[in-house]
């Protein structure tokens, strides 16, 4: 694809115009940066179909801004860890610049608040806090990406079976924790945007069908979210820009399950734009079923939706000796073999589904976390220093019930869009090929 360089100013958001269609443009009596992330780099989609590794079934109507999104959230504590990302010559490169080239135009980024116990040891799955998304997020930038702020609102995973408060939290009741969060947003959006950050969405939790911060009750966590809400809200008016709100479910397979949530937001007049939900074809039902959802949601409720994550394996190999969470063998979906073609055409197929049922996009998850050390030798060492595994002991006292049972290394290997050593797969160009296909070669 063509490369282009273009100068903007700040961010790179807003000269006058919009520089580009795949950078965000605030107003110009908004707050501007302190940090020039300079020179922005963004590339063309293709105009036609191509010729390439892998065949691709062209998508009818397809929108050149539909969210091609990717969660790259482990980036920095691999890279840490000694990993190393090439291009598609075999030569090593920034892995954001190789996304924006494969047609990547989102990036999220998960933050937990303080993932560290009292002696600063990280608790692994990226160890991403603030200052993390930060340097994670500057380079999305630099590739002309807009990024999407992931807050668990916890010091570590966040998702149907545990919603831990943050320890600087705990013993706080709901209207203490409501004023903790929404200054906990408040200053790290401070902090991101005035990094140079192009954050264009925010999503106030992550999959809290069960709760969040340890609130069950319905009216607790809608108060939660309101905190959250009204955050975003008046940053995103300080700085210019039209940030999105998401609230991300999953269990999307659960009969009506995703439609009581909603509908007790509408009851609430909780202020927000979208409705994200997981969809892991392997684990939530089908793509006709994941439609329907999309398209209730939409019509019951008048309500965006996007596919917050998704992903397929492409192997079924384990990259670091640490089982994965999809093994590629009798646990895949029939008609989606456990190879690069069988990844690129899921990865296609979901995209499809997508579209067809009115959603503005989709992010494959973590797409980037490879190994840190191959499968035969020992990589604990790793993994506990630096955080490139999905937990380290260090996180047992904080999530007894799952990092204290079993932590270790990467269970997503198989299912990134980079092979073991760093190379990206054939498969990861499916984004730029989603609106006129590509043939074999």
């Amino acid at each position: 694809m063509k490369k282009m360089y273009k100068k903007l100013a700040a961010l790179g958001l807003c000269a006058g115009i919009c520089a580009t269609s795949l950078l965000g443009c605030g107003t110009s009596s908004g707050k501007k940066p302190s940090v020039d992330l300079g020179e922005i780099t963004t590339f063309d989609l293709p105009d036609k179909a191509e010729t390439a590794g892998i065949e691709v079934k062209a998508i009818d109507g397809i929108s050149d801004d539909f969210i091609r999104g990717m969660d790259a959230s482990s980036v920095q504590s691999l890279e840490n860890s000694g990993v190393k990302y090439y291009n598609y010559d075999g030569k090593e490169q920034d892995v954001f610049e190789t996304l924006a080239e494969s047609g990547v135009n989102y990036i999220r980024i998960r933050v937990w608040n303080d993932p560290y116990d009292e002696d600063g040891n990280g608790y692994g799955g990226g160890n991403n806090d603030v200052d993390t998304a930060i340097k994670l997020g500057q380079r999305a930038t630099k590739y002309g990406m807009k990024v999407c702020i992931d807050f668990h609102y916890s010091d570590f995973w966040a998702d149907p079976k545990r919603q831990h408060t943050p320890k600087a939290w705990e013993g706080m009741d709901v209207d203490e924790k409501s004023d903790a969060l929404y200054d906990f947003t408040k200053d790290s959006l401070d902090k991101i945007l005035d990094a140079g950050v192009d954050v264009e969405m925010v999503q106030i939790g992550n999959e809290i069908n069960n709760g969040m911060c340890d609130a069950t009750k319905p009216s607790a966590v809608i108060q939660l979210l309101k905190s959250g809400s009204k955050a975003v809200r008046e940053k995103s008016k300080e700085y210019g820009k039209d940030i999105q709100i998401v609230v991300h479910y999953t269990n999307i397979s659960t009969s009506g399950e995703v439609h009581r949530l909603v509908s007790n937001l509408k009851d609430a007049e909780l202020d927000y734009d979208i409705i994200g939900l997981s969809f892991y074809p392997f684990w939530d039902g089908t793509m006709d079923n994941m439609e329907s959802v999309v398209k209730d949601i939409k019509e019951s409720f008048d309500k965006k939706v996007m596919i917050a994550e998704t992903s397929y394996c492409y192997t079924s190999e384990d990259g670091d000796g640490n089982a994965n969470s999809l093994v590629g063998t009798d646990d895949i979906v029939d008609g989606y073999p456990a190879t690069v073609q069988g990844q690129a055409d899921m990865v296609r197929d979901v995209f499809a589904a997508a579209n067809d049922a009115g959603a503005m996009g989709v992010f494959y998850w973590e797409g980037t976390w490879i190994p840190v050390g191959p499968a035969t030798q020992d990589n604990s060492a790793i993994w506990e220093k630096y955080g490139s595994g999905w937990a380290s002991s260090y996180a047992a006292d904080y999530d007894p019930d799952d990092a204290g049972l079993y932590y270790g290394g990467c269970a997503w290997d198989n299912q990134a869009m980079f092979d073991f050593e760093g190379h990206p797969l054939e498969s990861l160009k499916v984004f730029k090929y989603l609106k006129y296909g590509a043939t074999k070669s």
